[in-house]
């Protein structure tokens, strides 16, 4: 920063100037700059940046943009982009994208490193795969990208479920799902403490079949509410039936829904993958919040991203050669 306005005050002068005295210019121009206005902070001895962030990211993004000839955007294109995983990086790739004339190469380069980071996984490609599949079994109102999101998450999270319930209310599968996956932690063995709780479980169980339309489905679930003791009629009854038919009765329900909706993977991703799929997520929804800004992307750009999120390699490979 010092040489750089040490430069200017060069330029201000045709008289001759020593390295010392300009150092001595510059550094008091930083110190006013610092102490009247405010824009600047000195966070170490020498080292100065913008005291608002704001300032600092719209200038990195103009910088990116103002690059003297193609080859020199590519690269800086190409240098943002190996920052995607980076939360501090966020609005320099939204103001750089809405800053571009054509932001078609941006969010191009954007999706093949969100691409890249499960690339590599084989057990994170199966459960992608697993959601690309479930997709394909609801009918096609909703996106499939939508559905596949909603899926991930169910799996990954399940105590979220109920929050679902408005974007499922789009598809009556969607809305299914995110129900039985919701009786399947109200019915959870390690949750079974106490008769109340089990008790909701077969309310839950009820209302359930009220909005089942596979046959098959809706027969193995009446059989299974049809074993559940009335708890209100006889609690002696109620509770020998739980001590000793319960666990089987519970993992016959996991089996039926897994059978029938495949749903309630035991998905077992380990510390580093979490961060990876979290990572995948938010990279997907900085994407997402690129294409959704006001950025210049043509229709079939645009398209052709939004028809691939969130699928596994070989798909999207499968893709290139259609």
């Amino acid at each position: 920063m010092s040489n750089t306005i040490g430069d200017y005050i060069r330029n201000l002068t045709d008289l001759p100037m020593d390295a010392e005295e300009v150092q001595i210019e510059s550094e008091a121009v930083l110190k006013a700059i610092e102490a009247q206005h405010g824009l600047l902070a000195e966070r170490a001895r020498g080292i100065f940046s913008f005291s608002y962030l704001a300032f600092q990211e719209y200038f990195t993004a103009r910088k990116i943009v103002a690059s003297h000839n193609l080859q020199a955007l590519e690269q800086a294109l190409a240098g943002l982009v190996s920052h995607i995983t980076d939360a501090h990086w966020r609005e320099i790739f939204l103001l750089t994208a809405t800053m571009l004339r054509s932001a078609d190469g941006l969010v191009q380069l954007m999706k093949q490193q969100i691409d890249a980071l499960v690339a590599q996984d084989p057990y994170l490609q199966e459960f992608l795969t697993w959601a690309s599949q479930k997709s394909r079994t609801i009918p096609t109102q909703p996106k499939d990208a939508t559905v596949r999101s909603f899926y991930l998450a169910l799996s990954r999270t399940p105590h979220v479920a109920p929050h679902f319930a408005l974007a499922s209310s789009l598809d009556q599968g969607m809305f299914l799902d995110a129900a039985l996956d919701d009786l399947l932690l109200e019915c959870a063995i390690d949750g079974s403490q106490d008769f109340a709780h089990i008790h909701s479980c077969g309310d839950a169980l009820s209302h359930i079949l009220g909005i089942v339309l596979d046959v098959g489905l809706y027969k193995s679930l009446q059989q299974l509410s049809n074993q559940f003791p009335n708890s209100r009629q006889n609690q002696e009854r109620f509770e020998l039936w739980w001590q000793t038919n319960y666990s089987t009765w519970s993992e016959q329900l996991k089996t039926t829904i897994t059978n029938y909706r495949n749903i309630n993977h035991q998905w077992q991703f380990s510390a580093e993958q979490q961060q990876v799929l979290q990572r995948y997520y938010d990279a997907n929804q900085l994407l997402l919040d690129c294409l959704n800004s006001n950025c210049e992307v043509t229709a079939t750009i645009r398209q052709e991203i939004e028809a691939t999120l969130l699928l596994p390699q070989k798909e999207l490979e499968d893709r290139e050669w259609q």
